[in-house]
């Protein structure tokens, strides 16, 4: 049937008054009075006529509309009617232009409910705001591999390992976030990504800390009653994390042992063992301070409502001109226990939260070693009340 096609010429077209004009094999010119003119091609799919316009002339040339006809009518050969087969192929393009961006707060969103005080610290969200959508935010979800996702990664993946690792993490989400909405993407990308980049050469950088022995002279010297001060009073009197002592409330204290719900320590998502801190003396006293400044049951109540932030203390040690952190006080504590005590291991991690031994043996332990951490807690808090001098004879007993 070759040669009932291509019976049209370009100047024909051009030229042409209104009216219908065949090219062959269903390809028509329809041209309008005032000027204007559509391409439509006629297909017949299972004895039924299908009309399917091909675009506007002359933005669509007489050899572009040819080409989309050939093609319509491969459709229509194979059974198929190409109509449909357009407009799901519009939907489809549609449903896979999504931006990573749109995607990456879409599954932040959903994950809040999961983060601590519902992400707004911003901490799952940061790797990728900082390090991905600057780069891959604007392309589409469907069109991301993982030689994108490598040239992303790779001006951190040594230089801070950390960080990149946490970027790949939440990248990944953002992925299979994607597929559960139906999107076209390829959930391997990531571990490819990873393969290319090679393994991370990167030693840890821990929390800075103040060595053990400097620790009173910081402690003497939170002498003005502030609830931030008092607050990293009890944090390094107690070594718990800062969450902890951020949520501490009232109604946690019985006695001289304060019960730490599990929700705030730290990698106890779901867990449903609380944690119980002997009070010393001192850390006692510091709750009494505390409580004129107490709000809604909270001790360290913020300015304007909640309670201090993650960063509160931190920003003071910084005005302070101190490289540590709150964090590292539990380093400090850890090691004074190590040097300057006879404390047995297991008794010590525990001081700190930490788990100890293994599966079975924890099992058959069963103990908090509350009554052993009571006699060290008060040791550190004599200690942290004196000058280094002045505890040199009775802090290794």
């Amino acid at each position: 049937m070759t040669h009932s096609l291509h019976k049209l010429a370009a100047q024909t077209v051009k030229t042409a008054n209104a009216g219908k004009y065949s090219d062959g094999g269903g390809l028509w010119l329809y041209k309008r009075e005032d000027g204007g003119a559509q391409w439509v091609l006629r297909v017949h799919v299972h004895g039924r006529r299908r009309e399917m316009g091909l675009g506007s002339y002359p933005a669509t040339t007489l050899k572009q509309a040819r080409v989309h006809a050939e093609q319509w009518r491969v459709v229509a050969r194979e059974g198929r009617d190409p109509i449909k087969e357009r407009a799901q192929a519009k939907l489809d393009k549609a449903r896979n232009m999504h931006l990573l961006s749109d995607i990456a707060h879409d599954a932040f969103e959903s994950r809040k409910a999961e983060l601590k005080g519902d992400g707004k610290a911003g901490r799952w969200f940061s790797p990728l705001e900082l390090h991905v959508l600057p780069k891959l935010g604007k392309i589409p979800v469907s069109e991301i591999d993982q030689r994108d996702i490598r040239d992303t990664l790779a001006p951190i993946w040594h230089d801070k390992a950390h960080t990149a690792k946490k970027a790949a993490n939440r990248l990944g989400i953002c992925l299979k976030h994607a597929a559960a909405l139906g999107l076209e993407v390829d959930l391997q990308a990531v571990d490819k990504a990873k393969a290319l980049l090679g393994q991370q050469r990167h030693v840890t950088e821990h929390v800075p800390a103040l060595d053990w022995q400097d620790v009173p002279e910081f402690y003497q010297s939170l002498n003005e009653g502030t609830v931030t001060e008092l607050a990293l009073r009890m944090l390094i009197l107690t070594g718990v994390r800062s969450k902890g002592v951020r949520f501490m409330r009232l109604d946690q204290i019985e006695g001289d042992v304060w019960t730490v719900p599990a929700e705030n320590m730290k990698g106890r998502k779901g867990a449903t063992t609380d944690f119980r801190v002997p009070l010393s003396t001192e850390a006692l006293a510091v709750i009494e301070q505390a409580k004129p400044f107490a709000r809604d049951g909270f001790l360290f109540a913020g300015v304007r409502r909640g309670v201090i932030s993650d960063a509160t203390m931190a920003k003071y040690m910084d005005r302070r001109g101190l490289e540590a952190r709150p964090h590292g006080f539990r380093s400090s504590m850890r090691v004074w226990l190590a040097e300057a005590t006879n404390a047995p291991h297991d008794v010590a991690e525990t001081c700190l939260a930490h788990v100890a031994g293994g599966k079975v043996e924890r099992a058959y332990k069963r103990t908090d070693f509350l009554e052993q951490r009571r006699v060290l807690m008060e040791r550190w808090c004599d200690f942290l009340g004196n000058s280094w001098s002045d505890v040199l004879g009775f802090a290794i007993k």
